[in-house]
């Protein structure tokens, strides 16, 4: 009996022991992770590209207040409710980060003291970033006010509270490749709408549906899903779904308008607003890529 006893202790701590391994953050590799200083003027456009304002800014924020980034309003889903943090150069915010820091928030959603942060943060998109663009990122984020406070926490559902089960979960969903195959002939700016749109602007996150774990559901990449608080559904957006020509793809993107004079609304209200601020080769590349896609 004994001996039954102390196997079992020592599979118990062997099997805790793993679970703690496989659980645990793995940061970018040293030749991976951004060294080379961001321009800011290139930050910019990925700021507005990822639509930092559209969570990290106060509700209801308009003109310089978007750029007021001390955490925006919370973010309600079956997990849990999620507080976007400050992510302004203040002490409260990211002022005593480092670029590597910021990378591995970005690209791993890993914090600078080492824990995971909930996907709630598109990290998962964001890993598809290029160092050079998160650098840009970080030195833009840096010429902006800074901002006093730290958010309330927010309140997340068991057994999802354990956070430290989000390393297994990162296994399962934390991709770094494309997710739609793309011809070997595809036209340069096709791809640079990939790159866009699984990237930077994590379109995916809204607009494909997601299975029992909150993991996207890449089978069914644009095709439409519910909305993570529960207020209707986010449409599908390939060309199945989506009938307009890629400039109206682009138009809509620019102006807020669609092809039959309708205007955005709901949760793409803000998503337009940003995409307003690319340059119009970013807006044709998007639509480029959305009618060259296919399920």
């Amino acid at each position: 009996m004994q001996r039954l006893l102390a196997s079992l202790v020592l599979l118990g701590a062997v099997g805790a022991s793993a679970a703690w391994l496989v659980t645990a953050p793995q940061p970018l590799p040293a030749d991976v992770v951004a060294q080379a200083p961001g321009d800011a003027q290139r930050g910019a456009r990925i700021l507005h590209v990822g639509g930092c304002a559209s969570c990290h800014a106060a509700k209801g924020a308009k003109g310089a207040d978007r750029l007021k980034l001390g955490g925006g309003a919370v973010l309600a889903t079956a997990f849990g409710a999620f507080q976007p943090p400050n992510i302004s150069p203040s002490p409260d915010g990211i002022a005593g980060w480092s670029l590597a820091d910021f990378d591995n928030a970005m690209r791993r959603g890993i914090s600078p003291d080492g824990r995971h942060y909930y996907p709630a943060f598109p990290y998962t998109s964001y890993a598809r970033m290029t160092a050079g663009d998160v650098a840009d990122l970080f030195a833009y984020l840096g010429t902006l006010p800074a901002v006093a406070g730290e958010p309330a926490a927010g309140a997340i559902k068991f057994p999802f509270n354990i956070r430290r089960g989000i390393g297994l979960w990162k296994r399962l969903y934390l991709d770094t490749g494309p997710v739609a195959r793309l011809p070997a002939t595809a036209p340069a700016q096709v791809r640079a709408g990939q790159y866009l749109v699984e990237g930077p602007g994590h379109c995916g996150e809204c607009h494909t549906p997601r299975d029992i774990f909150g993991g996207l559901d890449r089978a069914r990449w644009l095709q439409g899903a519910p909305d993570a608080e529960g207020k209707g559904r986010v449409p599908g957006i390939l060309p199945a779904r989506l009938k307009w020509s890629a400039a109206e793809i682009a138009d809509y993107l620019k102006t807020g308008f669609t092809p039959d004079y309708d205007s955005v609304g709901g949760s793409m209200v803000e998503v337009q607003a940003n995409m307003a601020q690319l340059p119009e080769a970013d807006r044709t590349a998007i639509a480029a890529y959305l009618k060259a896609v296919t399920p």
